[in-house]
């Protein structure tokens, strides 16, 4: 539903995406996952039409974004970073408005509006101007335009930036019910949102691709992923009890969730093993559990070196 063939942009001496090549599938939920400056905004612009790339090419739904850019922008629905509007216009008459430039006539025009405010809560506000919304409300209109015409490919560009966790929780719960129908790709530098909604993520950093897996296989690049850890009253006592028991291994105690961790390389190191440790020293212990791996810091690693884009 969409492909992405080595797209190149640059602006002046800056070279803000380069060679990125990816593809969503349809039914896929995919993260541009990136750190600020990374190029995702720039590469979201590109998709949906808005920048012609200085190499490469784009096609949603199979029509090419610059030869055929009518035909892909009908298969898209698009929700820019900000959501910008006609600030003066009520809600009721921009959603109106853009219902007019997407064709939308007679009753298929009115079930769409009436579906498109319903589901995005906005009855209680269509009589108000956009620039009288909170952030949250601007942010479920342009959600509102995006979706009006029933596009099979959503493009959303930070779509949960700046909202309060309620807000979010509402956003990221509205992405999973459109995504049964459609293939959707949301840019975002929130971690969280990754394991939230994405069934894959794309990170990319100073415009290059970095890394492009599910949100599993990132967390398996951790080098927390299938580590042990446990809460012990006496933290230093537990380290010392785990010195030497399996080779090649490290303990440490992690100050942010109070818990002694023990690293294996390779893994495979018995929880039975741990505790009987522990059991014979006499040290206090409990939860232990397998860790899953940190997103952050495969984000860090895979990252780090990366300069600014836009």
């Amino acid at each position: 539903m969409i492909e992405v063939e080595g797209l190149t942009k640059r602006f002046a001496a800056l070279t803000a995406v380069e060679d990125l090549r990816f593809s969503v599938q349809p039914g896929e939920v995919v993260a541009l996952l990136g750190p600020n400056g990374a190029g995702k905004s720039t590469t979201m612009k590109m998709i949906a039409g808005f920048l012609a790339p200085d190499a490469g090419r784009v096609r949603v739904a199979g029509h090419d974004v610059v030869a055929d850019g009518l035909a892909a922008r009908r298969a898209l629905g698009y929700l820019p970073e900000g959501a910008p509007g006609y600030g003066e216009m009520e809600v009721a008459d921009f959603l109106g408005f853009i219902a007019d430039v997407r064709g939308l006539a007679g009753a298929h025009r009115q079930q769409r509006l009436a579906f498109a405010t319903d589901r995005l809560q906005l009855g209680a506000v269509r009589r108000q101007p956009l620039d009288t919304l909170s952030k949250g409300f601007r942010r479920r209109v342009g959600f509102a335009a995006a979706i009006l015409h029933d596009p099979p490919v959503l493009l959303l560009d930070e779509p949960t930036d700046g909202l309060d966790p309620n807000q979010k929780h509402e956003v990221r719960g509205l992405i999973n019910e459109l995504a049964r129908e459609r293939t959707i790709m949301l840019s975002t530098h929130l971690l969280e949102e990754v394991e939230a909604i994405a069934t894959r993520a794309v990170v990319i950093a100073a415009g290059r691709l970095r890394a492009d897996h599910t949100p599993a296989e990132l967390l398996a690049l951790s080098r927390w992923h299938g580590a042990l850890s446990f809460a012990a009253p006496d933290s230093v006592a537990a380290v010392a009890a785990l010195d030497g028991l399996v080779p090649a291994a490290a303990t440490t105690v992690d100050a942010r969730e109070g818990r002694v961790v023990l690293f294996v390389r390779g893994g495979g190191v018995s929880s039975d093993v741990v505790t009987r440790r522990l059991d014979e020293r006499r040290v206090a212990w409990s939860d232990l559990r397998v860790e899953r791996g940190r997103l952050d810091e495969v984000f860090r690693s895979l990252t780090a070196d990366a300069g600014a884009a836009v």
